[in-house]
């Protein structure tokens, strides 16, 4: 296909700045749609604002006088009789219409109306009437140093151009079903819309397609992982599984079987197993990942799981290591502050298959880590690992199977597309015994009432966290509470009868695992932090959580704060401090569903926020937006399944597709 530069009228510098705005190929021009449109509807020159842009139509009068100026630039006026009178027209740089200006034409000029002058200085002058319909015109992203006008001339004209290669990624058999248009048309109507009803029509035929083609890469994806990305088959009994889960000192939910069911299939299948493990707080996905870790073990392979913080390793490490007490199974720690000397020696026995599972933090992935027979790898909180560490741990071994888990309940929209290439095992039931975190709105006025509430906690030996958004005041004017601040006032407040202590994002890694340990075993009765605790280990005495600043969280960051507490027997406490947008914060005192409250973020913030922090290029979009398109989604994942599995040949669109993926993002 035509380079970008090949487009008339794209010459060197307008090609930089295209490509300064993310625009390298004559696609992505194609592609680069408005974000928003004006209506431009006939206008009355009598109630029209100063500047405000007009669109009037009426014949032309006198013959246009064409003047030029330095720089090889012109100006032409002519006079044109409208039904509300005659008004004078001025237009720059149009020289080559002068012929077809004539006089008694009708033509419709849109444009600036100056009042005191009595007349328009037009952009666009049309050789028709659209006396009775509106100008719909596109409004574009664009650039210092590229206008409106440059960018629609420049799409215009490589439709004009190149328009007949571009690619169309719908089956034929999809756009004869819903009777769509070809891409082109639907392209050049989405950048000239005559109508309402067209543009719509063409702007649900493009989101379709976008939807379509990425729904098929993920159809794809999870078919060769399946079908070709063959794993290690094992042969372990259900029966063996049960007899190992009746020695766990607790019933699991029917949610946790259903799950091991499932990962017991998946691990005995010739498959690679590709699998989420998503539960809400405190659902007990942990225990899941053990059984699976076990049922790994009875087949003679190796397991790693990787916790994205040393203190969260640990306590897997400990969890692991009492529940297979009474089993011949070997476990290790590994973690970044593993002395050199025990380091070299789990590197040898992991080398020599001696270690049937490890526990670690990105120290499992290091160079000088090699497995014998890893067979099963863990990522615990896996959004907060990046792509490359986990594919890293999963190079480890030959094509081990991998479980992921996340305690972060995503909406169905988002988790479609986030996680459509992988089967997914979801846990909703709260464990036998588990207490409903009763959750209230305080302003700050109400500060003495919270301070006795943390201050009853604390007299019952029960231990307290304290969130804010910030680390330390930004500036003087910043209205926003601070872990600093706070810290000086809970030492006025309790300083002298208990321990106050902060931890934070800014500190060294090993500060902030020597302070949340001090704080696991009772040592600080008052923790304040950020949201660095959001993801932490189980503190079955911390029985009460306040946040200030509330406001500035997302429901689902609240909700994963809220999952702090309430690991113990007792009743425990969420107190929301906020002096404003109370009413989104609502949704926190009556509802304790993780999905249900990540739908109503997903609805009221995007998906953009779901995890606390932007997630910048997550979901690239051009045209689609899962929020507001999810019908259209929905049936482009089920047709773009029935494409892919309608025979087993590779048609030359399937081979489009296919070869797209490589070169997107």
């Amino acid at each position: 296909m035509a380079i970008l530069n090949d487009v008339k009228g794209i010459g060197p510098k307008s090609l930089g700045l295209l490509n300064k705005m993310g625009i390298q190929t004559i696609d992505e021009l194609v592609m680069h749609y408005p974000f928003r449109y004006e209506y431009l509807i006939r206008s009355n020159l009598m109630e029209i604002d100063e500047d405000e842009k007009v669109i009037i139509d009426g014949k032309i009068e006198s013959i246009p006088i064409l003047m030029r100026f330095k720089a090889g630039l012109n100006k032409m006026n002519f006079r044109l009789v409208t039904n509300q009178g005659v008004v004078g027209v001025s237009i720059f740089n149009r020289a080559f219409m002068k012929n077809v200006l004539q006089v008694g034409i009708t033509v419709t000029v849109i444009g600036k109306y100056d009042r005191k002058k009595n007349v328009i200085t037009a952009s666009e002058i049309k050789m028709e009437s659209l006396s009775n319909k509106a100008k719909i015109e596109p409004i574009y992203h664009v650039t210092k140093g590229i206008t409106n006008k440059n960018i629609s001339t420049y799409i215009n004209m490589a439709l004009l151009m190149y328009g007949k290669e571009i690619t169309d990624y719908i089956p034929n058999v999809y756009i004869e079903k819903y009777n769509f248009s070809n891409k082109r048309t639907a392209l050049n109507i989405v950048h000239n819309p005559p109508t309402d009803e067209k543009l719509n029509e063409a702007r649900y035929r493009l989101k379709y397609e976008e939807l379509f083609t990425f729904m098929f890469k993920i159809n794809y994806l999870k078919k060769q992982n399946k079908n070709e990305n063959i794993g290690m088959e094992r042969k372990v009994s259900r029966e063996k599984v049960l007899e190992f889960i009746q020695t766990i000192p607790f019933d699991l939910t029917s949610d946790q079987m259903r799950a091991v069911d499932e990962i017991l299939d998946d691990l005995n299948s010739k498959g690679r197993m590709n699998r989420l493990l998503q539960g809400d707080v405190g659902s007990g996905k942990t225990i899941v990942s053990f059984i699976a870790m076990y049922i790994n073990y009875l087949s003679g392979m190796q397991s790693a799981l990787m916790a994205p913080t040393e203190i969260l390793a640990i306590q897997h490490f400990h969890n692991l290591r009492d529940l297979l007490k009474e089993f011949n199974i070997h476990i290790a720690l590994l973690t970044g502050s593993t002395l050199k000397k025990e380091k070299m020696e789990i590197y040898k026995e992991l080398k020599s298959g001696s270690i049937d599972i490890v526990v670690g933090t990105h120290a499992l992935i290091q160079d000088d880590v090699v497995y014998q027979n890893l067979g099963l790898v863990i990522t615990d909180e896996q959004h907060r690992f990046g792509v490359n560490q986990r594919a890293n741990l999963q190079n480890k071994g030959v094509k081990p199977d991998i479980l992921y888990m996340s305690a972060t309940p995503i909406p169905r929209t988002y988790a479609l597309t986030i996680y459509g290439d992988m089967d997914t095992s979801i846990i909703k039931e709260k464990p036998k015994g588990r207490k409903k975190v009763v959750t209230c709105i305080k302003n700050s006025n109400e500060i003495k009432d919270v301070l006795q509430m943390m201050l009853d906690e604390l007299k019952k030996h029960h231990q307290v966290y304290v969130i804010a958004p910030l680390v330390e005041d930004l500036n003087d004017s910043s209205e926003l509470t601070s872990v600093c601040d706070l810290r000086d006032k809970m030492k006025l407040a309790f300083g002298e009868y208990y321990n106050i202590d902060i931890v934070h994002g800014k500190m060294a890694s090993k500060a902030k695992e020597l302070i949340m340990q001090e704080f696991v075993q009772g040592k600080i009765q008052i923790l304040i932090s950020t949201t660095v605790v959001e993801v932490g280990v189980d503190v079955a005495n911390a029985n009460m959580m306040v946040i200030f600043d509330a406001n500035r969280f997302g429901l689902s960051t609240l909700h994963q704060l809220r999952g702090r507490v309430g690991r113990g027997s007792t009743e425990s406490k969420c107190v929301l401090i906020s002096d404003m947008d109370t009413k989104r914060l609502e949704v926190m005192e009556r509802e304790d569903d993780g999905f249900k409250i990540s739908e109503a973020d997903f609805k009221l913030r995007g998906h953009g926020d779901l995890f606390g922090t932007k997630q910048s290029g997550d979901m690239t979009f051009k045209i689609a937006n899962i929020k507001d398109d999810y019908d259209i989604l929905l049936q482009a994942k089920k047709d773009s399944e029935e494409y892919l599995n309608c025979n087993n040949n590779v048609d030359e669109l399937k081979l489009k597709l296919i070869n797209s993926m490589n070169s997107s993002s």
